[in-house]
Order: structure tokens, then sequence, then C-alpha cells
């Protein structure tokens, strides 16, 4: 592959997908101590940068692979985008998914109207399947990231960012490797200059292995993040070797650092990202003294998040900032005592988010009843002013989860 690859993918996409602007953040601006631009490609058709790819290969089709109809494994975004194309270029697509794989992602993979198959409990299980199948069927097997095709269709997107800005460094998130792959091909020719840092998940970090060993290697123990975009547990062979000396770092960031960027992210830019989306700006906040008065882009890959899990990811970052208290307490079983207790919640300015009220429980005196709450809160300091007051009326409390 060289750059003029991408060049021609940039001319087959015309139409196609839209370029996305750079964001400002003067909240990111303050916690990296950088000039912070997000390209936020959540906004593309199907939420994710994988229209880019998809289409770019489907684009190089012959007539007789279009009849053949093609395949692919994915674990939601680019099976959502493969569909897209495909039934906006009138090929008959098959995606085969983890029956892991996120109900969301899912469904909108079939909002397409084209064949979802669920098989396996990861990504590289759905794969085989899909490798499976394609033997079986005569379909063109068209790889998420490992495809000359999809890695110059991701490549634009540093086509665009070279055409607005000198960036010191950029941060992607990687996975399968095939949208690093493609702008670090883009950059290494427009921007020479540029730092290229990968980000990976912790539970799924198969880069940092890969170029501890000198070549692709599969990731020992189960891939486990809530980045399902990253959890490909191997990067692939043609990513590998544009990568090798192109990138310049990688960085490692865990689950609690993802959906801490997730959070960040949607409250103070109203920008959704799913946990892969959100990778690269965990980086960015962990690299921050590093990066202090450079230029940045961060990439923000999608937005297809699962509600149940953006819930789960809102309530830990809530209880973790202060903002957020659960705590249970035992109270006598009579008339006033529940009043009691939630007029000096009141008092302390808390508001009553949940409340559980259990006489029944096996462990509990007769006469005694426990209380649950959750309580929405201002801060850890607040936390502790509720907990003071609530001591010195005697009342002793539990407190629940990471608050």
């Amino acid at each position: 592959m060289d750059f003029t690859d991408i060049e021609r993918a940039r001319r087959q996409l015309a139409g196609i997908i839209k370029p996305t602007p750079l964001l400002r953040s003067d909240t990111f601006d303050r916690l990296i101590g950088a000039q912070v631009f997000l390209k936020p490609e959540n906004r593309q058709k199907t939420g994710s940068f994988k229209i880019r790819g998809a289409f770019n290969r489907l684009a190089s089709l012959s007539p007789e692979e279009v009849r053949r109809g093609v395949i692919a494994a994915s674990a939601g975004n680019h099976g959502q985008a493969l569909s897209y194309a495909a039934t906006r270029a009138g090929v008959r697509a098959t995606i085969v998914m983890p029956r892991t794989a996120a109900i969301a992602k899912i469904d909108a993979t079939r909002s397409y109207c084209q064949s979802v198959v669920l098989e396996g409990n990861d990504y590289q299980e759905a794969r085989r399947a899909a490798t499976e199948l394609e033997r079986r069927s005569g379909a063109v097997f068209v790889d998420a990231y490992d495809d000359p095709f999809v890695i110059a269709g991701q490549g634009t997107i540093g086509l665009e960012i070279a055409e607005e800005l000198t960036p010191d460094v950029i941060l992607v998130p990687v996975g399968g490797g095939g949208l690093i792959a493609g702008i670090a091909l883009a950059l290494t020719a427009r921007l020479p200059n540029t730092m290229i840092i990968a980000v990976e998940a912790a539970g799924s970090a198969q880069l940092s292995a890969s170029f501890a060993a000198g070549a692709p290697v599969s990731i020992g123990g189960p891939v486990d993040t809530i980045a399902d975009g990253l959890a490909t547990g191997r990067i692939g062979q043609l990513p590998f070797q544009l990568l090798r000396e192109r990138v310049h770092r990688v960085v490692t960031v865990d689950d609690g650092e993802i959906g801490e960027a997730v959070l960040l992210m949607l409250e103070r830019m109203k920008l959704l990202a799913e946990g892969a989306g959100a990778a690269a700006l965990a980086g960015a906040l962990k690299l921050a003294p590093e990066l202090t008065d450079k230029r940045i882009v961060v990439i923000v890959s999608g937005g297809n998040i699962d509600i149940n899990l953006l819930d789960r990811i809102i309530g830990h970052g809530l209880a973790k900032a202060g903002r957020l208290l659960r705590f249970s307490i035992n109270l006598h079983d009579r008339p006033g005592e529940l009043q009691k207790l939630l007029a000096l919640i009141g008092a302390a300015g808390a508001n009553v988010r949940t409340i559980e009220h259990d006489r029944t429980r096996l462990n509990m005196p007769i006469g005694s009843a426990c209380v649950m709450l959750e309580l929405e809160t201002r801060s850890r300091e607040h936390i502790g002013e509720i907990r003071e007051r609530l001591m010195q009326q005697g009342y002793a409390i539990t407190v629940k989860g990471s608050a």
C-alpha cells in the first residue's frame, strides 16, 4: 500500500461520507494543558468511521464478486457500516456477530436489511465462523481491518486532518489496526513530523504485545473490555506492517479511564462516544503531563454505545466524582423514623434518587428495618458533610460501591 491508495479512496467516497470537523473544548484544553481538537467520527452514517473502509471495499468489487455477495465478522460497527454500504450498492451481505455483541449494535445492523448471524462468544470466534460460511457460500470476505481497501478508506480521515491542521500529536484508538494504519499512512506522507500515538484497551492489548514480539500475536487470556470495538484480541497482519515504522508510541488505558472519558465527553461536549470512541481521549488524559502546550488531535472513532452500558458508566462516574452516594442504614421499625431520616438528608442538601425499605431480612432483628438509599450529591466534600450529620444523630451507615 501507499499514499495513492488513500487518495483514490477519497475519490470513491466523495458524496458518500461527510468530512467531520475538528471540535475544540476549553475543558479538555485545561485538563490536558494542550490545544485539543476532537475528530468526531461518531457523527458519520452508521455512527462510526467504519463506513469509509466498508464502502471503499465494496467499490472495488468486480461484477462477479458483486454477484457472489459479501460476508464479514464484526463486533458491531464494521457490520453496521458494511450492511448499510451493501444495501446502498445493491450487494447481498451476511454479517457474523458474536452472541455477546451489544443488542443495540445487533439491532442496528439488522435494520439495514441484510442477514445477521450470531456465532461465538467474542470477535475471533465470530471471525472463524464467518470464514467457514465464506468457504461454503463462495461469498467475498470483507475483513474489518486487515484489508488494503478498508485501510485506505479509513486513511481518508488523515487527509481531512492534514487539510485543516498541523498537529504535534495525534491519538488514535487501536483494535485490529485498520483505522490507525490508514491514518498513519496518510500522515507520514502529508505531516511527517506529527507524532502518532496508538491507544489500546487494557483488556485487549494486542498492539503492545505484537510490538514486543516483533510480529502479530494474539493476547493471552480472555478479551475483556467495555471498548468492544477494540476487543479483537489480535492485530491485523497488514496493519502491523504499516504501523511498525509509523507509530511512535502505544499507551494502554483501562476500563475506568475509558468510562471517565465517555462521561467527560457526554457532559462537557454533549458528544456521545462508545468505549472505543473514548479511548483516545482517555489516552490523552493519561499522558497529559507529556502533552503540555502541544497541539493534539483525538480521534473519536464511534458512538454506538449500548444504553445499559452507558447507564453503568454514568453511575460509576458519578460515584467516583462524589456526585452519587449509595448507603444502607438500620432503623427502628416504627412510625416517623423514616420521615426523620429523610428530613435530615433533605436538610443536608442531598436529593433522594432511589430508596428501598426492607424489614424482612433474616439477619435483621425483629422491630428493625434496613433502608437502602441512593442520593444525588454535589461533591466528595458534600458526602462527608452528609455522613457527619447522620453520625451526629446516632445513625450508623454502610457505604456501598466506590463512594
